[in-house]
């Protein structure tokens, strides 16, 4: 077994690191904490005219349509007090588990720490989950309440609740319900500021322990039924430790951006999911981060321009769609478009340069004059730097956006980890890994686990990734053979990913151990890598690699239908109006194989992708061919596409 130990004095410095923030508590002593040190900083930024807030005009005053409104750190500790009491009167005991089933939203946040406080244990819902699987989610660790968003969820709820032991539901906007077991968000808060008593409040927290279970999260599924994973309080606030350590105002950390209480985050991913929930949520408001929620994708673009944020987490897919708007917005004159690929060259050339040089700093210049500093505008123009978690994000692309100045900083971790194990110091960014893994946290790689003639170009030990830490759960919520199953005999837990341990002790993502494909031949071909060499390719918007038990690597192409629009216009191709037809059309064919082709140089023969089928619909989480945090469901699109994988391996049967 081989141990990523990484050196330097920014990795010594990392492990003496202790401030008021680092603590072994509850995250609800957690958030108390914050209030009392960050009392009058903005805690919540919340848009006006997307929800119809119950907790409006009442309780907090209500933001103009568009426009930001905000709430302290002390406004919010009294809103989750009102709560947390009003939880408690609706009958929530230590223990008990209640579902939040809404989207991203200031209010997802109150609830949380609310039903934390009361004793709770927090399971979640994602908002496009089906009335089936909502059943399974709120039966499985049997919910005693839910907490919905929307209306229109609370009555996706009441379609299976019979199926259910729900004694409460909640609604976070303004409903009208004649029964009794139906209340507004509002309507728990006005409760519990008729019941609170701060002594009473106290003795909740302080019969808390850190060993308690906090929350069931449950996995994406992207291999049979969600497992709810268990996450103790110490699992979240050790994670907020470790990250707290490599993110924030430490002293030897001169002209580095850090993470304090002088940061802005914008939040917009699923807080459903574990990554958006300790990355965006526990670690910011434990850090007295000023938090903004764009609570409509939508309005994304228009909400980083009002929020100007300093900070954000988010996931490959998401970036890879930022890229993409720009190469758009470039193409609008071929002037343009020639300047904006120079300058994407000039930006990868000098993020990969030790030393830049005067030549490639004065193309870096003018280059940050006409692109740079236009895509910096729209990200808000204050960001130090972003997050990428929850998939691979490509190297390119990383390189990318740290040339133009955005540095993103890519990040690994899982359900069962809280989530993060490792992490790019901002100090040291190394674009194409994960970072080195966070304090406390022991990773190893099992080679046995990987054939001898894979991964040759790999510069240190690869294996199936084992972590050991206090941030790993102990199991999964009443599945004791698939825990005992997940652990080592020594306790370490086996991730299921293969990874590279590089010489400076960062991690190299390689893929799944499932989802490596098993070529007849015997050979193994691992298809994310070759699957990321797409991302800034501007003819190729998805791409999933296929190949089990075959000859040969084929591929899944979703074309990037603006970039072909505009290629068919300017070649005077009169291209057939129904999208599968045009997928079939030779020209297209040739089209895509050109960045096909162009992927291909860069692979080993046997990665090379020899056929390829272009289809017509994007996947997506609404038609279930991707997870909530956007990753693939392989076999989900191969089951939708399986004519067309048929037709690339016709010839071989």
């Amino acid at each position: 077994m081989e141990r990523a130990e990484p050196a330097g004095e920014w990795w010594d410095a990392e492990q003496a690191y202790d401030d008021e923030v680092i603590a072994d508590d509850t995250l609800a002593a957690m958030f108390e904490a914050a209030a009392d040190r960050y009392g009058d900083g903005t805690a919540q930024l919340y848009k006006g005219g997307v929800y119809d807030r119950s907790l409006t005009p009442d309780v907090v005053p209500a933001a103009p349509d568009g426009e930001y409104a905000n709430l302290s750190y002390e406004e919010m500790r009294g809103i989750v007090r009102n709560l947390a009491a009003g939880f408690r009167d609706l009958g929530v005991e230590p223990g008990d588990r209640v579902g939040i089933f809404a989207d991203t939203r200031m209010e997802w946040a109150l609830a949380d720490f609310a039903v934390l406080a009361a004793g709770g244990v927090v399971t979640t819902v994602y908002t496009d989950s089906s009335a089936r699987q909502v059943r399974y989610l709120l039966d499985d660790p049997d919910a005693v309440g839910v907490v919905a968003g929307r209306p229109e969820l609370l009555e996706r709820v009441q379609e299976v609740e019979r199926d259910l032991s729900l004694e409460f539901s909640v609604v976070m906007d303004d409903h009208e319900s004649d029964r009794e077991d139906v209340s507004t968000l509002a309507e728990v808060h006005d409760r519990g500021a008729e019941v609170f008593d701060e002594a009473t409040y106290g003795d909740w927290l302080d019969e808390r322990d850190p060993s308690d279970l906090a929350s069931i999260i449950y996995t994406s599924g992207t291999t049979g039924q969600p497992k709810g994973v268990r996450l103790s309080h110490r699992n979240f606030r050790a994670n907020v430790n470790q990250c707290r350590t490599r993110m924030g105002p430490r002293p030897d950390k001169t002209d580095v951006p850090v993470l304090d209480e002088h940061s802005r985050a914008i939040s917009f991913l699923p807080l459903a999911h574990v990554f958006e929930r300790l990355s965006g949520h526990f670690l910011m408001f434990a850090s007295g981060v000023s938090v903004a929620y764009a609570e409509s994708p939508d309005t994304l673009a228009d909400d980083l321009k009002q929020v100007k944020p300093t900070s954000g987490a988010s996931v490959p897919r998401v970036y890879e769609r930022i890229f993409d708007r720009m190469r758009e917005q470039a193409s609008e004159s071929a002037v343009k478009e020639r300047i904006f690929e120079w300058a994407v060259d000039v930006a990868i050339d000098y993020a990969r340069a030790d030393s830049p040089g005067p030549i490639l700093g004065a193309k870096h210049a003018i280059a940050d004059r006409l692109v740079y500093s236009t895509v910096k505008e729209s990200l808000g123009g204050n960001v130090d730097f972003l997050v990428s978690g929850g998939g691979s994000l490509s190297e390119d692309l990383a390189n990318l956006f740290l040339g133009m100045g955005v540095p993103i900083v890519e990040g690994y971790g899982l359900t069962e980890t809280a989530p993060v194990v490792s992490v790019n110091p901002p100090e040291d960014i190394q674009p194409g890994t994960m970072g080195p893994p966070v304090v406390d946290v022991d990773a190893r790689v099992d080679e046995e686990m990987v054939g001898e003639n894979q991964f040759t170009e790999a510069e240190g030990p690869v294996g199936e990734l084992q972590v050991d830490g206090p941030n790993v759960t102990d199991g999964y919520w009443d599945r004791p053979e698939e825990t005992a199953d997940t652990f080592t005999d020594d306790g370490y837990f086996k991730t299921g990913d293969i990874v590279e341990i590089t010489p400076d002790g960062y991690l190299r993502y390689k893929d799944r151990i499932k989802q490596i494909i098993v070529l007849s031949t015997g050979k193994n071909v691992a298809p994310g890598p070759i699957e990321d060499r797409f991302a800034t390719n501007d003819r190729v918007d998805q791409v999933m690699v296929v190949g089990d038990d075959r000859k040969f690597i084929g591929a899944l192409v979703v074309p990037n239908f603006e970039a072909m629009t505009r290629w068919a216009e300017r070649e005077g191709h009169d291209l057939p109006e129904n999208l599968e037809a045009r997928c079939r059309d030779e020209r297209v064919q040739a089209w895509i194989g050109e960045a096909v082709e162009t992927v291909n140089e860069g692979l080993e023969r046997i990665e090379t992708i020899k056929k390829f089928e272009v289809v017509p619909d994007e996947w997506t989480s609404e038609n279930d061919l991707l997870t909530p945090s956007m990753k693939k469901k392989r076999r989900n699109i191969q089951e939708v596409h399986d004519d067309a994988i048929e037709r690339i391996y016709a010839e071989e049967e």
